[in-house]
């Protein structure tokens, strides 16, 4: 996922991979690594990036979609039933 988002908006501004790279300050060969799915950036390599294309990191992972359920608060009890739920409910 992270691959095709990249160099889904790295075309989409008319970039080669040299120029993205060159943007970064890293190299071509890092580029193409991670379109075609062989490394991963760091994280603060992720958040450059992010703010390059002014997208989210969870955009670039694919998480944008996903739902998510605030725990804040509750004990470490507390949170382990409810993710004992939402297994339970997944398996049904």
């Amino acid at each position: 996922m992270f691959g095709e988002r990249i160099k889904e908006l790295r075309t989409s501004m008319n970039l080669n991979q040299v120029e993205f790279a060159k943007k970064l300050g890293i190299t071509k060969q890092s580029v193409s690594n991670w379109e075609n799915g062989y490394i991963q950036p760091s994280i603060d390599m992720l958040i450059r990036i992010a703010r390059t294309f002014s997208v989210t990191s969870d955009y670039l992972l694919g998480l944008d979609g996903m739902d998510t359920v605030d725990i804040t608060g509750l004990t470490e009890i507390q949170a382990a039933h409810i993710r004992a739920v939402i297994s339970d409910l997944r398996e049904k």
